[in-house]
């Protein structure tokens, strides 16, 4: 696994987001804390992340490439909507798909997806890959999230193919807002 901060990501960025859209499994940091990732539309990498986490049926939410994206394949209510202008943010928004847009290992049986746009330049590389971007949290079920490169599970250091790292993040795993019928906040 290599580790890169941002002034090296720049450095090699259309090669590295080349590999991202051809399935590379990495960690990236967030406006809260780490999360693991790959291209939502990648069958192999989502499953890959799945045996890295031993998380096997849960569903991944993922950082869209734009809110375009968000409004042309999830159903925006017009409650959904205030929650999307607040966009990017600290949240999850769960959503009802209107089609099938990302590998159906994202969010195993189900016609919801997770929507995450963090405030962070990540956001700024998954618009450029132009593919969403699987994001969940690196850690291994029922084990505590990575918030600095010590914090990381060795077990999944060896799955990933690189590392941006920006140094300790103090944050939390985003609130989740589902937008599937009624509001409902779900604090974690």
């Amino acid at each position: 696994m290599r580790i890169l901060n941002f002034n090296e990501f720049m450095l090699e960025e259309i090669p590295i987001i080349n590999s991202i859209r051809d399935g590379a499994v990495f960690i990236h940091p967030t406006d809260t804390i780490y999360g693991i990732g790959c291209n939502a539309q990648n069958s192999e990498a989502i499953k890959k992340i799945r045996e890295l986490k031993a998380r096997s049926t849960s569903p991944f939410s993922v950082i869209p490439p734009s809110l375009k994206w968000i409004k042309e394949n999830c159903l925006v209510t017009e409650e959904a909507e205030k929650w999307v202008r607040e966009l990017p943010g600290p949240f999850t928004l769960i959503l009802k798909l209107k089609k099938d847009c990302v590998a159906k290992e994202v969010n195993p049986g189900l016609k919801t997806i997770g929507v995450r746009m963090p405030r962070h330049r990540i956001s700024k590389i998954v618009a450029k890959a132009n593919v969403p971007i699987v994001t969940t949290s690196v850690n291994r079920g029922g084990e505590d999230y990575m918030t600095c490169l010590e914090d990381l599970d060795p077990a999944i250091k060896g799955g990933v193919k690189f590392l941006l790292y920006e140094g300790k993040k103090e944050g939390r795993p985003s609130k989740i807002v589902d937008l599937t019928s009624n509001v409902k906040i779900i604090e974690r």
